[in-house]
């Protein structure tokens, strides 16, 4: 009974606690994010650290990357992968969560945080393409290149969101009176979904059927690239602003 007590606690500081929607897809607003919230207090009941929770994360994410380079394609293993990358996924917005919960952000888990993901990105496609060489009858061997083509965009993305983040100047807190910050676009939170991991992630529930899998990723792949070069002139301009 103490225990839930003190989980319905946290969840209700926690939704108190999040950072800000501005920039961020409909699946990680409204469903990763709820995910994690109930991992974070759940987390906290059993006194786990916020590392330790990334390194859960970390655990599930590349079991499932794992599975994917060894095993030969089939809808078990379509549901598998997806489940530990999703669930790895949510266990990777719990740590933040916690780390606020429990006032315990550092530079160290930080660090650990974004050094699993970009693991974890590299990783993935990287397992993709040893699937691709191993089990697939693709049209070409020159398409084995497409998994690092993904693998180069979404690194640089991730790298240059977060490269961006830090290097804009952070925005003044606004005084008294001051009038309430706008809400976020819902047009963008829509046109960020082929770029959200979470999203992505599903495509693996294709792996049962080597065409619609292939589609899937080259589906996904366009979508990266696209974005990538929106991304990248978005992110110089704001650099390059004079500051306000």
């Amino acid at each position: 009974m103490e225990h839930r007590g003190r989980f319905g606690v946290a969840v209700r500081e926690l939704r108190g606690a999040q950072k800000t929607a501005k920039g961020v897809s409909l699946y990680s607003r409204h469903v990763n994010r709820p995910a994690g919230r109930v991992l974070a207090a759940a987390a906290h009941v059993a006194g786990l650290s916020p590392n330790q929770v990334t390194l859960i994360s970390a655990g599930f994410s590349f079991a499932g990357i794992a599975a994917l380079a060894v095993l030969k394609p089939s809808w078990p293993l379509a549901v598998a992968v997806y489940a530990a990358l999703a669930v790895g996924f949510a266990f990777d917005s719990a740590d933040g969560q916690l780390a606020r919960l429990r006032k315990e952000s550092s530079a160290a888990g930080e660090w650990l945080d974004h050094v699993v993901d970009c693991a974890k990105i590299t990783a993935l496609h990287a397992a993709v393409l040893i699937s691709f060489q191993r089990f697939f009858e693709l049209p070409s061997e020159t398409w084995l290149l497409l998994p690092l083509g993904f693998q180069f965009a979404a690194v640089l993305i991730f790298f240059g969101g977060l490269l961006t983040a830090k290097l804009l100047p952070k925005p003044a807190k606004a005084g008294p009176g001051a009038p309430a910050p706008a809400p976020p676009s819902r047009l963008r939170a829509v046109a960020l979904l082929p770029v959200d991991y979470g999203v992505f992630c599903a495509v693996f529930l294709l792996l049962g059927d080597e065409e619609l899998f292939f589609a899937g990723y080259v589906f996904f792949f366009a979508a990266h690239v696209l974005l990538l070069g929106a991304f990248l002139v978005k992110w110089f301009r704001e650099l390059s602003a004079p500051p306000a």
